[in-house]
């Protein structure tokens, strides 16, 4: 043991050691489990597939955003194989086909105008993940033995809800930004019929003006043909934060009941990431196995004989 150890120290020492031992950690990782593995297969050969079709059309944003789908897409493993964390197959396939349904479908295929609940699915799942991962962060620090507090299910269910909350709403000052600096339109604009408004106040003052029963819309003298008025993203970013606040408010209550019957929950384990075995805890476990194999095979012996 102590040979292989020194062995492995000599590896890393050398030039390029470590980037090729992270490497092939990386590699099992991404085959330890076999339907996420042919799940991130698959998806892979599809974004090549959709990669290889833009560079041909000569979108290059396009292939931008495939070359990210593709960086995007080996996360889990990365993630699992630096911080030591096991995620559970299903949140592992989840959070693949999410990032395949928001880059590739979503953006590319112009999945959010052709199925105007594509972009309300997705950031409700958001919603879902998020409260996930700050569920399971707050676990492992509390079954942690280097940590020195310990939070009750209510407040770590809080925390996981804050925590989705925030990156919901990180993630709609991105499309503000996005939008407002490098003029794209993320912030999908919506068609409504009523507005009220202190601005329009004849009189000046705080009292909202309602205009209602709105058919069109002319600037600047062009009939924009919407049947309506058209609100610029607030609508939007309403909606997005709402069924966020749904997905995050989903997953905190089922969380709360998880670690209230500490982890009896079937469904929600497929949901919580937790700490990798140590070399130490893999062996013996392996040991264990053995032991029982082998104890069965003498009582399989014992039957055979009596027969």
């Amino acid at each position: 043991m102590k040979k292989k150890e020194e062995k492995q120290s000599r590896e890393e020492r050398q030039p390029g050691g470590r980037l090729r031992n992270f490497q092939k950690a990386l590699g099992m990782e991404l085959r330890e489990h076999k339907s996420s593995f042919i799940v991130y297969f698959v998806l892979r050969f599809l974004v090549i597939a959709m990669m290889v079709l833009q560079i041909l059309n000569r979108n290059y944003e396009n292939v931008f955003l495939c070359a990210l789908t593709l960086l995007l897409l080996v996360i889990p493993s990365f993630v699992q194989v630096t911080f030591k964390i096991e995620l559970p197959t299903t949140l592992e396939i989840i959070i693949l086909v999410f990032i395949f349904a928001a880059e590739i479908l979503g953006e590319i295929s112009e999945f959010y105008l052709m199925f105007p609940f594509w972009d309300t699915v997705l950031h409700t799942i958001n919603g879902f993940l998020a409260a996930a991962i700050g569920f399971s962060l707050v676990d492992l620090l509390n079954r942690s033995g280097r940590t020195s507090f310990t939070l009750s299910p209510v407040f770590m269910a809080i925390v996981a809800f804050c925590f989705s909350m925030t990156i919901g709403v990180i993630w709609e000052f991105f499309e503000f930004g996005m939008d407002q600096i490098l003029g794209y339109d993320m912030q999908k604009d919506t068609v409504i019929h009523v507005i009220r408004s202190v601005t329009l106040d004849p009189e000046g003052h705080n009292v909202p003006a309602v205009i209602d029963n709105i058919s069109s819309t002319v600037v600047n003298g062009k009939e924009l043909g919407l049947g309506g008025y058209l609100d610029i993203g607030l609508f939007d970013t309403m909606n997005d934060l709402i069924v966020n606040f749904i997905g995050a408010v989903v997953f905190s209550v089922i969380g709360f009941f998880y670690v209230k019957n500490r982890g009896k929950g079937k469904v929600v384990r497929r949901f919580i990431p937790r700490r990798k075995k140590s070399d130490k805890d893999f062996l013996r476990i392996v040991a264990e196995n053995a032991e029982k194999e082998s104890e069965e095979a003498v009582r399989e012996g014992k039957k055979t004989q009596d027969n």
